[in-house]
């Protein structure tokens, strides 16, 4: 039986930390999936509530440009990902890129992605302040301790 890793990412310089560890650490006979959740801010470009305030109103374009240029970095930055594992002796054919919005948040999104036959997540820690990360907790820590019956390994 193949491993299916899943491997919750952005475009952040840890995240390609955490590619040069599942290289070192899995075979590359894996399927992989590259998965980013993206925070579902592109409603509001959708959004012509009399409620919004007329600043939003007026830099809802600039937003929105914004938005869409986050997405097209979060794909380029997968797709490097891909590239790299490639270029490590991983099968092209069994990488698989998903970009979602958010849905019901980032780590219970992936906690759900995790769901559909995993038997690996493989994700970095961010770097939080002690402060920040006694106060919300990292997505990695969600993820850790949410998921049931899925090994998790944390990459530094």
């Amino acid at each position: 039986m193949t491993t299916r890793i899943l491997v919750p990412m952005d475009d952040s310089p840890n995240a390609f930390r955490t590619i040069d560890f599942l290289i070192s650490c899995f075979k590359p006979d894996c399927k992989i999936t590259l998965f980013s959740v993206l925070p579902d801010t592109a409603t509001l470009c959708d959004m012509t509530s009399p409620e919004l305030t007329p600043y939003f109103v007026a830099q809802q374009s600039s937003f929105c440009q914004l938005e869409n240029k986050k997405r097209e970095l979060v794909n380029e930055a997968l797709n490097k990902a891909k590239n790299t594992l490639r270029d490590a002796g991983f099968d092209p054919f069994q990488i698989e890129i998903k970009i979602q919005s958010k849905k019901e948040g980032i780590a219970r999104d992936i906690v759900k992605e995790a769901g559909k036959g995993y038997q690996v997540i493989v994700m970095g820690r961010r770097g939080l302040s002690s402060v920040q990360q006694f106060l919300m907790g990292s997505v990695s820590q969600k993820v850790l301790n949410s998921v049931r019956d899925i090994s998790v390994v944390i990459a530094n």
